[in-house]
């Protein structure tokens, strides 16, 4: 069957404000358009496809047993009204396209796709999608925001034995994924003399390592000492300030910016001159009040690509901070605050680093499409006793096996009890996390241990949860909405 006369389809974007009338309209022609039941109910079916799919491109992480109460469906017309959402791609690709997009294509149907997440629903036994490798013995910065216990390390005796433990790590991997390794933790893994060996070592079964990092250390001599670390497919710097003053309220450390700043140059030049492949972002949160900070960070993009012009910074992710925020949404004036500043940000951008790859995140993707994004807030009583070790888990020097991203530091209190085991020469990290879930066992959270979750450990733990409340509701076979 054809549109009747007269019918276009206008883009279909689904989930921004006032775009409802505009993505019926087009829901409609593509319901005209592929036949897809009576020509008299298209307007009304539309309305609901429409309301479905607006629904899901902003809060991905609802129930599907939910979003059906909502639409006022039995459970026969919404299942058909899942069936047809289903069969129309373009429904699919808007959802995806939408405000909460980036939950979907960088995180959820990633893992879909591979059987993670019904790994650990199925309580399967996994090797971990994702590994962190945390390398690093200490940490010259003291941030306010790092949980760090002051003065905690690793003792300089745990190098030898610790990096050899990583190693084992690194060759015990399968190698489907190339991006299933990357360096962090709880401390500043340039600290770790051997850490360039350990890149090399992952770099040569195929692994294109990422590495996070404050880029104090990453001066020429570092980068001579360990020529391994070229062997990184990218460098990502977090940036703690724009200047010398902000630096030092956040890290404790004196002139630290123009030591970043001077090393960050640095490297720009010398992967020039040496040809290497390596890219180089930055990570920047956008603190509360300092939303016009943002055209002095194209600024500072801008001065280090006069560097080396033929190798500008490759990227830039920019979050914005809602932890001290208890309903994790932001004050309407803040919200319209930053979301100018976004505008006149992204016009810079294309004037000054027109090559910089700019990845919004999760919440300000949301923001710049008009809508108020609310991250997953996970508490204790939302946690899962299990974790989902088949997903992610991150090793140390002592070869201790986190459960969560922000718990790998060292004497963190309560931390020790999201360690899923410790890795040996005679125990690998597969052996691990296999006796991890096939003895079941769990941790009681306790208040404040969502603090060891970091936004992927949030979004993983959303996503598990919703699904295993749409199984219980009935809806199995759809369980997730997209999957």
């Amino acid at each position: 069957m054809t549109p009747v006369k007269g019918d276009t389809a206008p883009p279909l974007a689904f989930g921004t404000p006032g775009g409802g009338r505009e993505a019926a309209s087009a829901v409609r022609a593509l319901l005209l358009a592929g036949g897809h039941g009576p020509p008299e109910e298209a307007g009304r079916t539309a309305e609901r496809l429409t309301a479905l799919g607006g629904h899901y491109s902003n809060r991905p992480f609802t129930p599907l047993e939910e979003v059906r109460q909502r639409l006022g469906l039995d459970g026969d017309a919404f299942r058909r009204l899942l069936d047809l959402f289903g069969r129309i791609p373009e429904l699919r690709e808007a959802v995806v396209a939408g405000p909460a997009g980036k939950y979907w294509s960088n995180t959820v149907l990633p893992l879909e796709r591979e059987g993670t997440l019904d790994a650990v629903l199925e309580g399967k036994p996994a090797h971990p999608h994702i590994v962190g490798l945390y390398p690093g013995p200490t940490c010259m910065f003291r941030c306010h925001f790092c949980v760090r216990v002051t003065g905690a390390r690793y003792a300089s005796s745990a190098l030898d034995t610790g990096n050899e433990l990583l190693a084992s790590v690194i060759d015990g991997m399968p190698t489907g994924n190339p991006h299933a390794l990357y360096v962090s933790g709880g401390l500043e893994p340039l600290t770790n003399p051997g850490l360039g060996e350990l890149v090399t070592r992952a770099a040569r079964r195929g692994f294109r390592m990422t590495l996070y990092t404050n880029s104090y250390a990453l001066t020429e001599q570092t980068l001579t000492r360990q020529p391994g670390l070229w062997d990184f497919h990218a460098v990502r710097t977090s940036l703690y300030g724009l200047d010398d003053a902000e630096y030092e309220a956040t890290t404790g450390k004196k002139q630290a910016f123009r030591r970043v700043r001077e090393n960050l140059a640095g490297f720009q030049r010398l992967r020039s001159a040496r040809q290497r492949p390596v890219r180089l972002g930055l990570n920047y949160i956008v603190l509360p009040g300092r939303a016009h900070r943002l055209l002095d960070l194209i600024d500072f993009v801008a001065t280090l690509n006069a560097a080396a012009p033929d190798r500008p910074v490759d990227f830039l992710n920019l979050r914005e901070d809602y932890s001290g925020r208890p309903d994790g949404r932001l004050p309407a004036e803040e919200r319209a605050e930053l979301r100018e500043a976004l505008a006149a940000f992204e016009r810079k951008a294309a004037e000054l680093t027109p090559t910089l790859d700019i990845d919004y995140g999760y919440a300000l993707h949301g923001l710049k499409s008009g809508i108020d994004a609310e991250l997953p807030r996970i508490r204790p009583g939302t946690m899962r006793p299990g974790a989902h070790p088949q997903v992610a888990v991150q090793v140390d020097l002592l070869g201790d096996v986190y459960l969560y991203r922000e718990a790998g530091f060292p004497d963190l209190a309560g931390a020790d009890r999201y360690i899923a085991g410790r890795v040996a020469p005679d125990r690998p990290l597969s052996q691990v996390v296999r006796d991890f879930v096939s003895e079941g066992r769990q941790i009681a959270p306790r208040a404040g241990d969502e603090y060891f979750m970091d936004g992927f450990d949030q979004v993983i733990a959303a996503r598990l949860n919703q699904m295993e409340a749409d199984t219980a509701a009935g809806w199995g076979d759809k369980r997730g909405f997209l999957r």
